[in-house]
């Protein structure tokens, strides 16, 4: 009996694989592309929702860039009155706050340019390396 069992489970399995109608076959590619799309999407809004993020910092340093550009016209207007009573010249310590301020808005300005660069365009690259490597994969599984 246990020989029967045991010779019918291996027949069973093999058969299984092998002697499934095309109805099956079918329905069972059918799901495993279901779910195979199911994952890539999936991987896609990822990526999506990744670059975005990225995308938002950089704006978010070019806006911080705007903010301190705005400080650095406040501060000139306020250094000709308080510089008045300093030992340098007044011109001498304008230019300095100017060319202190003016560096800073560079580097944020290139900061949040670079941000942006590297995110953009926002498209997702490994789920559609992925796709392409499962449609060859499907290609060569099938001849």
């Amino acid at each position: 009996m246990s020989t029967s069992t045991s010779a019918g489970t291996s027949a069973g399995t093999s058969a299984g694989t092998t002697g499934r109608s095309l109805g099956q076959l079918v329905s069972d590619l059918s799901e495993q592309g279901a779910r195979l799309v199911r994952a890539e999407i999936d991987l896609a809004k990822a990526e999506l929702v990744e670059k975005t993020k990225s995308l938002g910092l950089g704006a978010g340093l070019l806006i911080g860039a705007a903010v301190v550009a705005a400080y650095l016209g406040i501060a000139v207007l306020a250094l000709v009155v308080i510089v008045l009573d300093l030992f340098l010249p007044l011109w001498l310590a304008a230019l300095i706050v100017v060319v202190v301020l003016t560096v800073v808005v560079a580097v944020l300005a290139l900061l949040g340019k670079k941000r942006l660069d590297a995110g953009s365009p926002p498209k997702p690259t490994r789920a559609t390396e992925n796709v392409h490597e499962d449609v060859t994969a499907v290609k060569e599984a099938i001849g």
